[in-house]
């Protein structure tokens, strides 16, 4: 196949070859998709409606919120539909949206938790310029210029993604129409094209990892002369998750797309792929709620409402 403009449909990796493994991974990505809905959802309730949190740090949050429920709503409920109905088949529109939507709100994401470390390093480390260096203009600016910039890396790499010719078959060998692999089924000339793109890609994520890392520098040297134990313990609180979830956002990404040619095989790829996809957003709401007793208790509020106030909403944030 020497072209692209002769492909209408790409066809998935699919999880299991038997149709009992093949529902039994349609329940299991059900139940996950169901808790990051679940969590994530609660977060973006709670910080809405409990005015005690509308603060730069849960202002980005919520961001991250918003992005974590677009980043998995992006693969998983097609790969639950491909399960459920025992096919392989996206069309190229369906392929074309995952390749846009998954690296803008990727990137996006990492722009968020790059900005939400330099929010921690100027609340610990320049408290008396907070509100300065960090009002709702300011925010609302990074958030924007996060939001942005992964629009643009997208549409760049979609554009250099789809405009190869496809000299193989239409087999992509991942769950998702993951940009890797379709690059893999792109003639070895044309793969050669996108090679800037990587470049690009590595240096802005390099120059967000060195930003980060300088940021906790600065924090932890902060938070190690702070002479209160109970203001340590505050400002780890609010930290280690963040740092955690960084962590976890850049070792899984860093090893999907970074790792060398010897170590693919599909099996592998797959399982890489969950976990850099599907799990951070599952486990991102967990992280962030489960050392943050202000966050912790307005989710309790909203599960409250859910329960026994439902009459009741508009009086209960207020009290």
């Amino acid at each position: 196949m020497s072209n692209s403009s002769f492909i209408t449909e790409f066809l998935l990796l699919p999880f299991a070859d038997t149709r009992e493994l093949q529902l039994l991974h349609f329940v299991l990505f059900l139940g996950i998709y169901l808790a990051a809905l679940l969590g994530n959802g609660l977060i973006l309730t709670a910080i809405a409606c409990d005015h005690r949190l509308h603060t730069p740090m849960y202002f980005f949050l919520l961001n991250l919120a918003l992005l974590d429920l677009g980043c998995i709503s992006t693969t998983v409920p097609k790969a639950m539909a491909n399960s459920l109905h025992d096919t392989r088949a996206i069309s190229y529109a369906g392929c074309a949206a995952q390749v846009f939507l998954f690296p803008f709100l990727m990137s996006a994401e990492y722009f968020i938790l790059t900005v939400m470390a330099y929010d921690r390093y100027a609340a610990i480390c320049k408290p008396l310029h907070y509100r300065t260096l960090l009002g709702s203009r300011a925010c609302a600016q990074m958030a924007t210029a996060a939001w942005g910039s992964g629009v643009l890396y997208a549409v760049l790499h979609t554009a250099n993604t789809f405009s190869l010719p496809l000299c193989q078959d239409n087999a992509v060998d991942q769950f998702f129409c993951e940009i890797p692999q379709i690059l893999k089924i792109s003639c070895s000339r044309s793969y050669l094209r996108s090679f800037w793109v990587l470049v690009v890609g590595v240096w802005l994520a390099s120059v967000c990892f060195v930003f980060i890392l300088f940021s906790y520098v600065q924090i932890f040297r902060a938070v190690l002369r702070m002479p209160s134990e109970q203001g340590r313990h505050k400002a780890f609180s609010t930290c280690l998750p963040h740092l955690f979830v960084v962590s976890l956002f850049i070792s899984t990404g860093f090893f999907a797309y970074l790792k060398p040619p010897s170590m693919s095989s599909p099996s592998l790829n797959l399982i890489v792929a969950v976990l850099y996809s599907v799990m951070p957003p599952t486990l991102n709401p967990l992280i962030y709620s489960m050392r943050n007793r202000e966050l912790k208790w307005a989710i309790r509020k909203v599960i409250s409402w859910m329960l026994l106030n439902r009459d009741k909403f508009p009086l209960f944030f207020q009290k």
